[in-house]
């Protein structure tokens, strides 16, 4: 198995320590918090292949915004169901088997870099 194969397969490692995405996390309505760990322990639970491949978490690309110093590609992932609140996505970098959470935003184009 080629090292980008084995990398794909592993499990997903979650860091949630960036003070901006805890500030953006606790800013959430109570409902969005609660979809939003659900989610959390959902990816915990996941190979990269696997959030890659998943159709509700929308892993996507974000060229809109500059990725902060030091990281290479920032993505956007959808952090809760949008029928029962409003769609809150995260945007999110990975860096080995982490996946680093920067900011969670209840504004669909927040993450974006809209307005």
């Amino acid at each position: 198995m080629s090292k980008s194969m084995a990398n794909s397969m592993a499990w997903v490692k979650l860091d949630l320590n960036n003070p901006h995405f805890q500030q953006s996390l606790f800013a959430l309505e109570k409902q969005a918090q609660f979809e939003c760990l659900r989610t959390l322990k959902k990816i915990s639970g996941m190979t990269w292949v696997m959030v890659y491949q998943d159709k509700g978490l929308r892993w996507e690309k974000i060229s809109s915004i500059q990725a902060p110093a030091g990281i290479d590609q920032v993505y956007s992932i959808r952090i809760t169901l949008s029928g029962i609140t409003l769609s809150a996505r995260a945007l999110v970098f990975r860096e080995g088997d982490f996946m680093r959470f920067l900011w969670v935003s209840q504004d669909h184009d927040g993450v974006y870099g809209k307005k």
